[in-house]
């Protein structure tokens, strides 16, 4: 009975197995049915999204969400989208609308002003102060202007100077007048003055720069020991070219003290570019004092000027009376003056008619009634009138009460600008 009931249990167990196995296979079956047409929903899926964006491309993980926030680990974070805005074209400037009966018209207004530093100096070089603007006419080539303002100023001075102090045979006699006409002129300074020094030979040298320190001007003039130049050249007009150059950046009035023989090697500018230079210079004036005056003197008198010059001069003389004609032009074209000191007792005496001019002067400014920008040189003349009878004015000396002689420094023109087109 026990062997009956084993194997009647036995005999249900396969059964059940056997259920389960079919059962199991059906569900495969099932299964593998459905399998073919899902990949064939999720090809065409894939098929849309690629006809939509041809150039799609895997999205990174930590892309923006479409919501406009980044993808996080939970999700894109919700910000705000914002719309794409087309880029403003900038507006242009509706014309005006034209009034009946009215034409219509533009206007453009150039207007120049040219401004003179003018001195009056007695035969003594002294400053004569104290006269008025009815006292002065001033003459544009040879038309007169209308001053607009006057004034009598005395101000600190910005100067630079340019120094020659080259390394040649005369026995140093023009590398010691440089010298002591340096330091003569160097003592002369005040405290608010603005002072910078260059010397040149075949190059400009920047021994000191703009400086209110009178002491360091004095050492750059101690440190031109004679004999100890780099070159034997004299290059002056690439010198003055270049320190005008540096000075036109400079506000306000400015001054050149140049100290030199007026000779020149062979710089690379011309003396016609360089006094083109000059001549359109602003706010400009050049005071120039020639050195070497003592020993040309010797030399002339005993006939050894030939001495003096290279042997390729042809003619000595004429040489040094050229250099003399370009300082005074110098001088001359920028309203300021020209010295040939002789002796040393004269350099105090002439350094402070310089500083004395320089510091006190009649400042005067017009418009021009030529008002053509052409960039043509105007002519321009200073004269002392009677307010009364418009004749040459007489001054006279209020103490003696004799006549005095004087003297107009200006400067004898200006360059018009240039219309730029």
């Amino acid at each position: 009975m026990f062997l009956i009931h084993a194997f009647e249990s036995q005999r249900i167990s396969k059964v059940n197995a056997c259920l389960r196995f079919l059962a199991a296979l059906m569900l495969i079956a099932i299964l593998w049915a459905a399998a073919p047409a899902a990949q064939a929903q999720n090809g065409q899926s894939q098929a849309s999204q690629t006809q939509a964006s041809p150039t799609a491309t895997p999205t990174p993980s930590n892309a923006p969400a479409e919501a406009g926030g980044p993808q996080g680990d939970i999700g894109p974070i919700a910000v705000p989208k914002k719309k794409d805005e087309a880029p403003k074209k900038d507006e242009a400037p509706k014309a005006p609308k034209k009034v009946e009966g009215l034409d219509n018209f533009s206007m453009r207004v150039a207007s120049q002003l040219v401004t003179l530093d003018v001195g009056v100096l007695s035969k003594d070089g002294s400053f004569i102060p104290g006269l008025k603007k009815e006292s002065f006419r001033v003459l544009e080539d040879n038309v007169p202007q209308t001053i607009t303002s006057f004034s009598q100023i005395q101000a600190p001075i910005t100067a630079v100077m340019l120094v020659e102090f080259s390394n040649n045979q005369y026995f140093y006699s023009f590398q010691i007048d440089s010298i002591k006409s340096s330091y003569v002129f160097a003592q002369t300074l005040k405290k608010e003055d603005w002072i910078a020094m260059i010397s040149y030979d075949l190059k400009a040298h920047l021994l000191e720069d703009f400086t209110q320190d009178k002491n360091a001007i004095l050492g750059a003039v101690q440190s031109m020991q004679p004999g100890m130049a780099m070159s034997q050249e004299t290059n002056l007009f690439d010198a003055l070219y270049d320190t005008i150059d540096r000075l036109e950046n400079v506000e306000g009035r400015k001054y050149i003290i140049l100290i030199s023989s007026g000779r020149d090697s062979f710089s690379k500018h011309t003396l016609d570019q360089t006094l083109k230079k000059v001549q359109s210079s602003k706010d400009i004036a050049i005071y120039t004092v020639s050195t070497g005056k003592a020993l040309l003197n010797y030399a002339e008198s005993h006939g050894l000027m030939r001495y003096l010059c290279p042997i390729t001069e042809f003619n000595c003389n004429m040489t040094f009376l050229q250099a003399d004609n370009q300082m005074k032009t110098f001088s001359k074209m920028t309203g300021g003056r020209w010295y040939e000191p002789v002796f040393d007792g004269q350099l105090r005496e002439i350094f402070g008619d310089i500083a004395q001019t320089i510091r006190n002067q009649y400042a005067i400014s017009y418009h021009p009634t030529n008002r053509a920008l052409d960039g043509s040189f105007r002519k321009i003349k200073v004269e002392l009138v009677d307010p009364e009878t418009g004749k040459p004015a007489k001054l006279k000396d209020e103490k003696s009460g004799k006549e005095i002689k004087y003297q107009i420094v200006a400067r004898d023109g200006y360059k018009a600008k240039q219309q730029v087109e």
